[in-house]
C-alpha cells in the first residue's frame, strides 16, 4: 500500500513534481486523448463524465473509490500546498523545491489528521453574502433543505459557517485515508441529492460548475460538525495570483451582484 497519494488535478499537459508522492490526474478525462503521465479520472467508478459541473471534485470522486494509500488529498496543478522550507530537490523548476514533501506529510500528521490550505478571509462579507454575490443563489438554499432533511446533526454546523468570514477553499485537502473516505461518502450524498433537485439548465458555462462552488463551504461544515484535528498551510501559486483582477471582480459584486451571469449569453 502506498503511504501518500496526492493527486494533481489537471486537464492539459504540465509540469509536475517529481515527489513520488504526488500524482498527476487527469480530470474530465472521459472523451478526451490521455495526457502522458496522467492517471485518467474516468478509470475504475468514476463520475468523469461530470466534470464541467463538478470541478475537480471528479478527481476527488476518482481517488475515493479507487485509491488505497494510507494517506489521501488532492491539489492543483496551479496550485499547491507550501513547506515552511526550500528543499532544493527538483533540479529547474524551482516552484516545486517549495511544496510540500512526504517528509514534510509525515511530520504535519504527527499532531493532525487533515492538512488544510490557509484560510481565506473575506472581512466585510460572510461565506453566505460572498456566495450570492458571486452565484445564483439557488443553489445554497437548496443544500441548506437537503442537510436539514439528510443530516440534521450537521444544520447548527452548516449556519454557523455560512455566517462565518473565512473557510478552507479550493477543495485542497490532505486527510488520513478513513477522514477522506467518510468525508467523500458525506459530501457526494449531498452534491447527488443536489443535482437532482437544482435546475442549471440555463447556466452559463461557468455557473454550471455549482457542484464544484458548493463543495469548498461545505467542507468545513464536516470538519466543524466531526470536530477533526488539522493544520493550515500556506498556499503556493505556481502562476501568482491575480489580485488586482479579483478586487475588480468583487467590486463589481458588491455594487451591481452577479446579475444574470448564471445565464446563458446569445454570445457564450
Amino acid at each position: 500500500m502506498k503511504d501518500f497519494f496526492i493527486g494533481v488535478a489537471g486537464h492539459k499537459k504540465y509540469d509536475m513534481p517529481k515527489d513520488n508522492s504526488y500524482v498527476p490526474i487527469q480530470v474530465g478525462a472521459s472523451g478526451k486523448m490521455t495526457i502522458p503521465n496522467f492517471t485518467r479520472d474516468d478509470i475504475g467508478d468514476n463520475i468523469s463524465n461530470l466534470n464541467s459541473n463538478y470541478s475537480e471534485l471528479t478527481g476527488i470522486y476518482y481517488i475515493w473509490k479507487n485509491v488505497n494509500s494510507r494517506y489521501k488529498g488532492l491539489v492543483h496543478y496551479r496550485r499547491y500546498l507550501k513547506s515552511k522550507e526550500n528543499h532544493f530537490t527538483n533540479g529547474e523548476n524551482k516552484i516545486f523545491d517549495k511544496i510540500l514533501t512526504t517528509s514534510d506529510l509525515e511530520s504535519l500528521f504527527k499532531s493532525a489528521d487533515v492538512i488544510l490550505p490557509q484560510k481565506r478571509k473575506y472581512y466585510i462579507e460572510t461565506n453566505h453574502s460572498h456566495y450570492v454575490h458571486a452565484h445564483p443563489s439557488e443553489a445554497l438554499k437548496c443544500t441548506k433543505n437537503i442537510i436539514s432533511e439528510m443530516y440534521p446533526k450537521y444544520r447548527s454546523s452548516y449556519d454557523e459557517v455560512m455566517n462565518a468570514r473565512s473557510a478552507h477553499m479550493f477543495n485542497m485537502f490532505i486527510m488520513k485515508s478513513e477522514f477522506f473516505d467518510e468525508y467523500c461518502e458525506w459530501l457526494f450524498s449531498i452534491l447527488f441529492e443536489l443535482q437532482n433537485r437544482l435546475d442549471i439548465s440555463d447556466y452559463s458555462q461557468q455557473e454550471a460548475r455549482v457542484f464544484g462552488y458548493v463543495s469548498e463551504l461545505l467542507l468545513d461544515v464536516w470538519l466543524k460538525n466531526n470536530k477533526i484535528s488539522f493544520v493550515e498551510v500556506p498556499v503556493l501559486y505556481v502562476e501568482g495570483q491575480q489580485l488586482f483582477k479579483k478586487g475588480i471582480g468583487f467590486i463589481k459584486r458588491k455594487v451591481i451582484g452577479h446579475g444574470e451571469a448564471h445565464i446563458k449569453s446569445h454570445v457564450d
